[in-house]
């Protein structure tokens, strides 16, 4: 069963940036659209940015244009999520998935807290 593993979360203070990568558990993954999604206390989860299989094409959240930019690199199977200008409304259990989401890829998630 391929696990998708995310990791780079942390805790950093408003204004301050982190990269997210997401893995998956094995190298023959196929190579999907694929999205970053997250999840806040309380809230339903949300996409946050989505990439086309080869890069033709990024959607984002509106809260987080201009400061969130999802990029891939294909050849070693990895998503990223770049995070500039942390807000505490950033908060969240963030994930990687397919695009749509696939629910047998849910993974654990790394979380991202911004204090203020």
């Amino acid at each position: 069963q391929v696990q998708l593993v995310e990791s780079g979360g942390g805790l950093v203070q408003t204004g301050g940036s982190l990269t997210l990568s997401c893995l998956p558990s094995r190298r023959s993954f196929s190579i999907v659209p694929m999205g970053w999604y997250r999840q806040a206390a309380g809230k339903q989860r949300e996409l946050v940015a989505s990439i086309t299989r080869h890069r033709e094409g990024t959607n984002y959240l509106d809260s987080v244009k201009g400061r969130f930019t999802i990029s891939r690199d294909n050849d070693k199977n990895i998503v990223y999520l770049q995070m500039n200008n942390l807000k505490p409304e950033d908060t969240a259990v963030y994930y990687c998935n397919w695009y749509p989401p696939n629910d047998a890829y849910w993974g654990q998630g790394t979380r991202v807290t911004v204090s203020s």
